[in-house]
């Protein structure tokens, strides 16, 4: 299975590509890329030179232009995809039907994937993606299981590609209520959750809050360490409790389902992390470019190696074991 790995910056995606991944994902530097954050991301130029650095290296580069475009400034996102076509990108990466239709029509040469943000979770959707847009691979949303992707696959020739590892989002991949609440700008139109550009530390008396768009996330002790305020993940008091109300921080790591999503006809397995350092990026490809290694050449998979780079030093299977049902 091919390994697909984020690379929030150059030097992660030289990282990535030296440290085995078979593909890599990135964006470019502005609201056509659903993890615009400041310090993150490409220029054009720094796109080419990685493009020419991951084929030099035999891996595959995809660019991630995952937003809803705005109305009337539909060129902006127009222009993304002429740019990842004219960098040598191996495919885009497309969530919007509009901007979908214009690749198609306009660059009918470059491979078209679904991005998750298109929440596309049934054979019949694929199919259509498939059958009016060009679409030859799509990322399921991390909210079904193993059987249910099985399922999917029997139904549809696209190739499949689904999160083994990172970050979960208890919305609808991205579609942010709390976020974009919060701040005014949305995750899946202006391309960040939870902007830097809406946080603010503020010590009272000792005690340090993390504020998000004027709202209190968390409140620490001065000696504990203070975590950035994603409000899906804060911590909060209702009633006579105080602790995490919508999401626990804890990790995907699905590194021990990679034989039966192997077995599920799964063709690609997505890291998650374009936030992360290429440390940790250099990291989790190595261990997961092991792991599927043993799996073809019928050797034991090592496992267990990534519980300390997790959020919170806790993992979950997420949806794929639906265990509440």
């Amino acid at each position: 299975m091919e390994i697909v790995c984020p690379a929030g910056t150059p030097a992660a995606l030289r990282a990535a590509v030296k440290a085995g991944a078979h593909t890599v994902y990135c964006g470019f530097a502005d609201e056509t890329n659903a993890r615009n954050f400041p310090g993150l991301n490409f220029d054009r130029e720094e796109m080419r030179e990685g493009v020419a650095f991951a084929h030099s290296h035999g891996s595959k580069v995809l660019v991630a232009i995952n937003t809803f475009p705005r109305a009337g400034d539909e060129a902006i996102w127009h222009r993304a995809v002429s740019d990842a076509e004219a960098a040598g990108a191996d495919a885009v990466i497309l969530a919007d039907v509009g901007l979908l239709d214009y690749a198609a029509r306009y660059h009918p040469g470059l491979r078209r994937h679904l991005s998750v943000q298109a929440a596309a979770a049934n054979a019949d959707v694929i199919n259509f993606y498939a059958e009016t847009f060009g679409v030859r691979r799509v990322v399921l949303p991390r909210v079904l299981s193993v059987p249910e992707i099985a399922a999917i696959n029997a139904e549809t020739e696209v190739e499949t590609e689904v999160f083994v590892f990172g970050g979960l989002c208890v919305m609808a991949e991205g579609r942010c209520s709390l976020s974009s609440y919060a701040t005014g700008k949305s995750p899946n139109m202006n391309g960040v959750c939870s902007p830097a550009s809406h946080v603010e530390y503020h010590d009272e008396g000792g005690v340090l809050d993390a504020k998000l768009g004027g709202y209190t996330i968390h409140r620490v002790a001065k000696d504990e360490p203070a975590p950035y305020p994603t409000l899906c993940k804060g911590c909060f008091s209702a009633g006579d409790k105080t602790g995490h109300l919508f999401e626990d921080p804890v990790s995907l790591n699905a590194e021990h389902l990679i034989p039966q999503l192997k077995k599920a006809g799964v063709t690609a397995l997505k890291i998650e992390g374009r936030q992360r350092s290429r440390s940790y990026v250099a990291q989790v490809v190595g261990n997961f470019r092991a792991a599927v290694d043993a799996l073809e050449a019928g050797r034991p998979m090592p496992e267990g190696m990534l519980t300390r780079l997790s959020e919170g030093q806790a993992t979950t299977a997420g949806a794929y074991m639906k265990v509440w049902r």
